[in-house]
C-alpha cells in the first residue's frame, strides 16, 4: 500500500507545503507553497538562511530613506527572497503576505501587492507564480477584487473561518481561499472544554461547507485548506481542491499507511439543498453576517494581530541588522 501522502495526492487533492523552511520543503513534492510572517520569521532565525536577510539589508540600503523607509524596503526584498528560494523547488506558486497591518486599508493592500509583484518581476519571477496573501476582511476582499479584476494579479485570501467570508471571496474572484480548519477547533476546545473526533471537527465542516457551497453553485475559486492540527483533520477533508500542510504532518503522512479515502465530491454537491447568498454589493449585510459568528469574529481579529506582531518582530531585527 502506498502512504497516506501518496493516497491523499491520489484523491485529486493538490498537496501544498506551509513552511516558510524550504530546505525541508522538496522532500515531500508538493506543486504550491505558502508562507506567512510567523513562519519567514520562524525560518529567519536558522543561521541557514542569513544570507537572505542580508540581500534584504543591501536592497534596503541602496533603497536610501529614512530607516524606516529601509526596514520596510528590507521586509518586502526578504519575503520576496524566500518566495524566490521556494519557486526553485517547487513546479507551482508561492503565497506571498501582504503586511497585516493593512487588513482594513483596501488601497494600501493593493499598494503594497503591486510592489511585491514589481519586487518578484525585477529578479525575472513572472506574477503567474505568485499568489498575494491577503486577510479576509471586507477591505481585503475588496483589494483582491481589484487586483484579480484590472491587474491580473492572483490573490489567496486568507484567515477564513466562516461561509460569509468565502461566500464574498468567490463573489470577488479570488484566485484561492484559505480557511482555517485548526484554529477553528481550537476556538471549538476552548469554549466547550472538550476534545473533538476527526468526523465531527468544527474546523472540517467549515471547509466542507465552504467546498459543498462553491461546487453547488460554480464558483472557479480554489477552496485550499488550511492551519492543521493533526492528520485526522486533513484525511477527512481528502478530496478538497488544494490542502496546505506543515512540514511535521506531512512527514506524519509519509510514514503512514492509514487508508486515505476521498471525502469530498464536486458532483455530489449538485444535489445538495443549499441556499445561495450574496454579499459582493452589500457590505452591510456582509459585516452583520459575519459579526453574528462569534469565533470567526475572534479568531480573524487575533490571526491579524498575531502576523501583525511577527512582522514587527522581522522589522525589529532587521532594524538592528540595519544600524550594526
Amino acid at each position: 500500500m502506498t502512504n497516506s501522502l501518496e493516497q491523499l495526492k491520489a484523491t485529486g487533492t493538490v498537496v501544498v507545503c506551509d513552511s516558510g523552511d524550504f530546505a525541508t520543503i522538496g522532500k515531500y513534492k508538493p506543486q504550491d507553497a505558502t508562507t506567512n510572517p510567523s513562519l519567514i520569521l520562524a525560518a529567519s532565525k536558522k543561521p541557514e538562511y542569513a544570507k537572505l536577510i542580508d540581500v534584504a539589508i543591501d536592497y534596503a540600503k541602496k533603497h536610501g530613506g529614512s530607516i524606516d523607509d529601509q526596514v520596510e524596503a528590507a521586509l518586502d526584498r526578504l519575503l520576496v527572497e524566500f518566495g524566490k528560494e521556494i519557486l526553485q523547488i517547487i513546479p507551482g506558486r508561492v503565497s506571498t503576505e501582504v503586511d497585516a497591518r493593512y487588513s482594513f486599508d483596501t488601497k494600501a493592500s493593493v499598494d503594497k501587492a503591486l510592489h511585491i509583484i514589481e519586487l518578484y518581476k525585477s529578479i525575472g519571477i513572472p506574477k503567474e507564480r505568485v499568489l498575494i496573501k491577503i486577510a479576509s476582511t471586507w477591505e481585503g476582499i475588496k483589494a483582491a477584487e481589484i487586483l484579480q479584476r484590472d491587474h491580473g494579479i492572483n490573490c489567496n485570501l486568507t484567515l477564513m473561518f466562516s461561509l460569509v467570508q468565502a461566500i464574498a471571496a468567490a463573489e470577488a474572484g479570488a484566485f484561492l481561499i484559505s480557511p482555517f480548519v485548526g484554529r477553528i477547533l481550537d476556538w471549538f476546545k476552548a469554549a466547550h472544554k472538550r476534545d473533538f473526533a476527526k468526523e465531527e471537527d468544527p474546523g472540517v465542516a467549515s471547509v466542507k461547507s465552504i467546498f459543498n457551497y462553491y461546487k453547488k453553485f460554480g464558483y472557479k475559486t480554489i477552496v485550499m485548506g488550511a492551519s492543521f492540527r493533526n492528520i485526522g483533520e486533513i484525511t477527512e477533508l481528502a478530496g478538497c481542491d488544494y490542502l496546505t500542510i506543515s512540514p511535521n504532518l506531512l512527514e506524519e503522512l509519509l510514514n503512514s499507511d492509514i487508508p486515505v479515502p476521498k471525502k469530498l465530491d464536486a458532483a455530489g454537491a449538485q444535489s445538495l439543498n443549499i441556499e445561495k447568498k450574496s454579499y459582493i454589493s452589500d457590505e452591510s449585510l456582509f459585516r452583520f453576517d459575519f459579526n453574528e459568528d462569534q469565533m470567526a469574529v475572534e479568531k480573524l481579529r487575533e490571526g491579524i494581530s498575531k502576523f501583525a506582531a511577527d512582522a514587527v518582530t522581522l522589522k525589529d531585527i532587521i532594524k538592528s541588522k540595519l544600524g550594526a
